[in-house]
């Protein structure tokens, strides 16, 4: 597979070929779901809580007097059946677990398949040498704009937290645009933005590093698993 790979300005830098059948040749919809899944799960804290009456913050006083008016009869404004009252069947439990495992190598061969789909339908966008002189927000919009970028990105910047602070500080107040280090791309954070933007050096380390190790023996040390 030949990828376009695109200079800082949006003009083309030639192609960058790609093995389809190291990615999975054929996408594995079963496998992709189930990693987002398990990415997602995982983010999840398990820390909801709720209060019951006695914990608001609201008034204890007695709405109005309890005979006379016409009304039901009430006590003060924390009761559940008020708008922003306690809960009558508050969460109080302890931190729940939502944690969700799958084999290494399966999540692996999840993420190199979730790029696979990614590149098929065109929403990669490589990119030959991707560093900007200063942050500044102005031109990172106009190297979006340049590249065809329409909908949300994720930019895959290098793990060299030097090399890539200016285009880290430009493009952390755009709106759509989501960051994370080359080295940990998974299938959660690809999918759930439109574009991957990436540096064809980083993709290229990102292809032959640890995320490359789908075989029977696998190192699970460094890299995103």
């Amino acid at each position: 597979m030949d990828v376009p790979v695109y200079t800082m300005s949006g003009e083309s830098a030639g192609k960058m070929s790609i093995d389809e059948i190291a990615l999975g040749e054929t996408i594995n919809v079963d496998l992709i779901k189930q990693a987002f899944v398990m990415y997602h799960a995982n983010r999840r804290q398990g820390s909801a809580r709720s209060k019951t009456r006695a914990m608001g913050a609201l008034t204890g006083k007695k709405l109005y007097k309890q005979k006379g008016t016409g009304n039901a009869r009430h006590g003060d404004k924390k009761a559940p059946i008020f708008r922003g009252g306690g809960h009558a069947k508050a969460k109080r439990r302890t931190r729940e677990d939502f944690h969700k495992s799958m084999p290494i190598k399966m999540r692996r061969k999840a993420n190199r398949n979730t790029l696979l789909a990614k590149l098929l339908d065109n929403e990669v966008k490589v990119i030959d040498g991707l560093q900007f002189d200063a942050p500044r927000t102005k031109d990172f919009t106009a190297f979006l704009e340049a590249i065809g970028i329409d909908k949300s990105a994720l930019l895959a910047l290098s793990a060299d937290a030097e090399k890539s602070k200016n285009a880290r500080l430009s493009a952390r107040n755009i709106e759509g645009v989501t960051m994370c280090k080359a080295d940990q791309l998974n299938t959660y954070e690809m999918l759930n933005n439109r574009y991957l933007v990436i540096d064809k050096a980083d993709l290229e380390a990102w292809l032959a590093g640890p995320s490359s190790q789908t075989g029977k023996i696998v190192k699970s040390e460094g890299g995103a698993a």
